[in-house]
């Protein structure tokens, strides 16, 4: 999984119409714009602001990174279920692991992420999770979701 800025050219899903993805609302929305998906990755991204709820001391901590990262999961479980046209069903972290930070996005920052599906088993996906800023990686990680359908 490495950044390609083609797959962040046009988002399918911004600002507001993310709420149509993931069942976070303001203030705890961390994830938006959606860009769409491929064979097993998907593709989001988080303009950094000061009103972001984890934003403090001029930067996005890390607990801000790990929930855009389960937001961005969640954004591609949404879309592929509006594609079906079935109901969006809530997903819960079971856990996170392997996460690294290499730097922290700061404000006007455009963090871009790609989730990658590792495995998946019946109601729970393993996914490989990065972000970039410009080229720049600054966080990577895996998450252990489990769907509750």
């Amino acid at each position: 999984m490495e950044i390609n800025s083609t797959h962040f050219q046009n988002p399918l899903f911004a600002d507001e119409n993310i709420l149509q993805l993931i069942p976070q609302r303001p203030p705890m929305v961390m994830v938006d714009s959606f860009f769409g998906v491929n064979e097993k990755d998907s593709f989001s991204g988080l303009t950094v602001n000061a009103e972001n709820i984890f934003f403090k001391n001029g930067k996005l901590i890390e607990e801000g990174i790990i929930e855009h990262f389960a937001q961005s999961a969640a954004a591609r479980i949404g879309y592929l279920f509006l594609q079906k046209n079935e109901v969006v069903p809530i997903g819960f972290i079971g856990a996170v692991s392997k996460f690294t930070t290499h730097s922290l996005p700061k404000i006007g920052d455009k963090v871009q992420t790609v989730v990658t599906v590792i495995q998946e088993v019946g109601n729970i996906t393993l996914a490989g999770v990065k972000s970039w800023i410009n080229d720049e990686l600054i966080a990577e990680g895996e998450l252990k979701i489990y769907l509750n359908k």
